[in-house]
């Protein structure tokens, strides 16, 4: 049985509905109206399978904790997603089970480096990868033009050109195009060399999204604005980074830096275990043990998390605290295990 694919919200930021028979995965699915597809589901007793993100917004809230249990599905996103709130990650080539149907991941990063497309036979949801007539920007935390390049002109133009296009944003009225249509028109890639494109991203000089300031620490990070303080956008993107085999000599060395790991504790015993000596302080917990940390105050800290999102936001509380050797282990324990590094659980 071939999926049914309908979009929702009638606006601007689409979120789909996929069914297969009476099987409902919700993809992309925004906060403010969850009411609407419980309301969509009940009405046409459909049973919630799967709640599937493209990728890790920054210009809406997407479910909490809270509206996750209600709707009774697991959380589905890509491996590098910093959500703790994620039930099922995802790598390139797994395939989805809805009903009888099989829905493709296609890992396609740039937009931010978790971005994916779900793809079934004639159809792909492409989720901020490539729009119609278009493509999203690359300036958020993560973002990489040329990686977006590769994921469209290597992956999504090398589908049927018949496939239909369903894509997460559209400003212009549009609800679908065809993998054929954006080869032919799409200007952000018709003729373009991927140096060129390069460029082209990186002068678009777009003003961050309106919401983006409450929205995307508290997607990163599961918590909400009365768990945690979170400092300004700008301020997380000036923590300076430090790459996984640098701290790994860093901490071999004389003065190893004191290690704050701040992510949630079954994470720390997780899968991907902990960095040896580490700290545990959860980021909702952060402001709060903050005195007791005021003796490390004039020695290097580097903030650990999931993949460098939370603890990206944990290292500007800190550096606002007056805490002045303040970094982020880049790509967090993804990148620490990626580069073989050992661990604890």
């Amino acid at each position: 049985m071939r999926p049914r694919i309908e979009e929702l919200n009638a606006t601007n930021c689409k979120t789909y509905l996929v069914t297969v028979g009476e099987r409902a995965a919700l993809v992309d699915p925004v906060r403010e109206r969850v009411d609407t597809y419980r309301k969509v589901l009940s009405e046409r007793q459909l049973h919630l399978e799967l709640v599937l993100e493209t990728h890790m917004h920054a210009d809406h809230l997407m479910l909490n904790r809270a509206q996750k249990d209600l709707l009774g599905a697991p959380l589905v996103m890509h491996t590098s997603s910093p959500s703790p709130l994620v039930d099922r990650h995802l790598r390139e080539g797994e395939e989805i089970r809805l009903g009888e149907a099989i829905l493709q991941v296609l890992h396609t990063p740039g937009h931010t480096p978790d971005s994916v497309s779900y793809r079934r036979d004639s159809a792909v949801i492409t989720g901020d990868t490539v729009m119609i007539g278009g493509s999203r920007r690359c300036d958020f935390p993560g973002g990489d033009a040329g990686a977006q390049y590769d994921a469209v002109t290597r992956r999504l133009f090398d589908l049927p050109d018949d496939t239909v296009v369903w894509p997460a944003h559209d400003y212009k009225g549009n609800t679908q195009s065809t993998i054929g249509k954006e080869k032919r028109d799409n200007p952000r890639f018709l003729g373009k060399t991927r140096e060129q494109y390069i460029d082209l991203m990186g002068k678009l000089g777009l003003p961050f999204p309106d919401k983006i300031q409450q929205a995307l620490q508290v997607n990163q990070s599961g918590f909400e604005p009365e768990e945690v303080v979170f400092p300004l956008v700008a301020e997380v993107a000036v923590v300076p980074p430090i790459a996984p085999n640098d701290l790994a000599s860093a901490l071999r060395g004389s003065s190893p830096p004191l290690l704050l790991d701040v992510r949630e504790p079954e994470e720390f015993v997780g899968e991907l275990g902990h960095i040896t000596g580490s700290l545990l302080v959860p980021l909702d917990a952060l402001e709060k043990r903050l005195p007791k940390l005021a003796g490390y105050v004039d020695r290097e800290v580097v903030l650990v998390c999931r993949a460098g999102a939370r603890s990206a936001s944990a290292g500007a509380i800190l550096t606002r605290a007056g805490f002045a050797k303040v970094k982020n282990l880049e790509g967090g324990m993804l990148a620490w295990r990626d580069a073989g590094l050992p661990t604890q659980r």
